[in-house]
C-alpha cells in the first residue's frame, strides 16, 4: 500500500535565497510527501557531504530514484533509507549528496504517514519504536553573531529558553516577546541593529555587552508572563579555534583551551544558562568531557563535535564528552541515521536536541522529530517564516495530540 511509485526532485530557494533540493514522493495509494533540505553556514568538518543542487539531483535521479520507485515502501524508513545509502555507496553520502538524500528520505516519512492517514510524529514514533508525545521548550535565537551575522559579537547564538512556560503555546509566544525585547533594550541604549541569517538581533556589540542585554530582556519577559525564562549559547566555538597557534580567539582576546572551559564555566554560574552548545573546538573530546563536569545542571551540547554521527558520538560517550547531542538529519543524510544517534544518546542517558540551520526552508519535519523523539529542546529560530513555520507546527501538534 505504501510502495513508492514516483519520487520527484527539483531546485528550490533556501531562506538566504541559496538553491536546494526539493523532493515530492508519491505512493501507489496515493499518499503524498514534500520536502526541502536545508544548508548550514557554520558547518562541522564531519558532515555529510552536501553537493551542488543541479548535481545532487541529477545523481539522485541516476542512482536513488531507480532503486526507490516501485522497490520500497515509504511506510518503512528503515528500508527507504537503506536504499539511499545502497545508491549512494559511500560513507557521507558524496556521490548523491547528502542534500538529496535527506530531502527524499523526510519525503518518503511523509508520504509514508499520509498513506496511512497518521501525524507525521506519530508515524516517525511507530516507525522508529517507542517515542512518545511530549513537548520540547523552543530554544529561540534572539541575538546572533559569528558565522551568521558579521560585526557582531563572537558567540554565535543567544538563545531564549523559556523552561517554565506551561506550554508549546506559551513557550513560542515568550521566545518572539524576547526577541521583542531584545529590540527595546538595544533602542534604550542607542543601540541599532541589523538581523543574521536566523532572524536574531546582529548589534555591533561584544559578548559582554550581548548578555547584559539578554539577559535583561529575559528577565523582563518573564516578570509579565509569570514563568522562568532561561538563556543558552551556541558558542561555535570551533569557528574561533586557530589550531596552529592552540588558542580561541574572539576579537582581541585570546584564551588557552583551559581559559576557555573556565570562561564558558564561569558564564554558566553568572547566568545560570540553561544551555551551552559547542563551547569548545570539534576535536576536544577531553575538554568537553572536563567542562560537562565542571558546569553541573547547564546542558553541555555537541553540534560539531558530534554532526549527528553515531561513531562520533560513540567516542563522545567513551570519554564523558557533554551530555547531550544536537540532531540535525542534513547533516548525517537520513531520519534514520538521525534517529540512530538519537536512541543511542539516550541509551548513554544522553539527552538529544533537534535543530534547524541557517540556511532553512519552509518544511516542519523537525518540528515532528523533536515530538517524535521526546526532545527537550528544539532549536527552530524565533521570526521569520522559515522559522516560524516550524514553531505554529508545534503549536498544531499539541493541539492535535489533546
Amino acid at each position: 500500500m505504501t510502495l513508492v511509485e514516483a519520487v520527484s526532485l527539483r531546485r528550490v530557494l533556501d531562506s538566504r535565497g541559496n538553491p536546494t533540493v526539493e523532493a515530492d514522493v508519491l505512493t501507489e495509494a496515493g499518499g503524498f510527501g514534500r520536502a526541502a533540505a536545508p544548508s548550514g553556514a557554520s558547518t562541522g568538518e564531519y558532515e555529510a557531504v552536501e553537493r551542488p543542487p543541479s548535481e545532487a539531483i541529477a545523481a539522485a535521479r541516476q542512482h536513488a530514484v531507480p532503486r526507490l520507485v516501485g522497490e520500497v515502501h515509504a511506510g518503512d524508513q528503515r528500508e527507504v533509507d537503506a536504499a539511499l545509502h545502497a545508491a549512494d555507496g559511500t560513507d557521507d553520502f558524496s556521490e548523491i549528496g547528502a542534500n538529496s538524500a535527506v530531502a527524499i528520505s523526510m519525503a518518503a516519512a511523509k508520504a509514508g504517514a499520509d498513506t496511512i492517514g497518521l501525524p507525521l510524529f506519530q508515524h516517525l514514533g511507530g516507525a522508529f519504536r517507542g517515542a512518545r508525545a511530549s513537548f520540547p521548550v523552543p530554544l529561540g535565537n534572539v541575538v546572533g553573531g559569528g558565522e551568521h551575522a558579521a560585526e557582531s559579537t563572537a558567540i554565535q547564538e543567544f538563545l531564549a529558553a523559556p523552561v517554565g512556560a506551561p506550554s508549546v503555546t506559551e513557550a513560542v509566544f515568550a521566545n518572539a516577546e524576547v526577541h521583542a525585547t531584545v529590540a527595546d533594550v538595544l533602542d534604550e541604549r542607542g543601540l541599532s541593529a541589523a538581523k543574521g541569517d536566523e532572524g536574531a538581533w546582529a548589534p555591533p556589540v561584544d559578548d559582554e555587552t550581548a548578555f547584559e542585554i539578554v539577559d535583561e530582556a529575559t528577565d523582563r519577559v518573564a516578570d509579565a508572563r509569570g514563568f522562568e525564562i532561561g538563556f543558552g549559547l551556541d558558542v561555535a566555538a570551533a569557528e574561533l579555534y586557530d589550531a596552529d597557534d592552540g588558542v580561541y580567539r574572539a576579537g582581541d582576546t585570546e584564551r588557552t583551551p583551559e581559559e576557555q572551559r573556565d570562561w564558558i564555566a564561569g558564564l554558566a554560574d553568572e547566568y545560570d544558562l540553561v544551555y551551552v552548545e559547542d563551547p569548545l573546538d570539534e576535536n576536544d573530546f577531553e575538554g568537553f568531557a572536563a567542562l560537562t563536569e565542571q558546569v553541573g545542571d547547564t546542558l553541555v551540547c555537541g553540534d560539531d563535535l558530534f554532526v549527528t554521527n553515531v561513531d562520533r558520538l560513540e567516542r563522545g560517550i567513551e570519554t564523558g564528552a557533554g551530555d547531550s547531542i544536537l540532531v540535525k538529519p542534513n547533516q548525517i543524510g537520513t531520519l534514520t541515521d538521525a534517529f540512530d544517534a538519537v536512541e543511542r544518546a539516550g541509551r548513554a542517558g544522553m539527552a538529544a536536541v533537534v535543530s534547524h540551520r541557517s540556511g532553512e526552508t519552509e518544511d516542519t519535519t523537525i518540528a515532528h522529530l523533536a515530538v517524535a523523539t521526546d526532545a527537550p529542546f528544539v532549536k527552530t529560530g524565533t521570526v521569520g517564516g522559515e522559522r516560524t513555520a516550524k514553531l505554529n507546527e508545534l503549536i498544531r501538534i499539541a493541539e492535535d495530540a489533546v
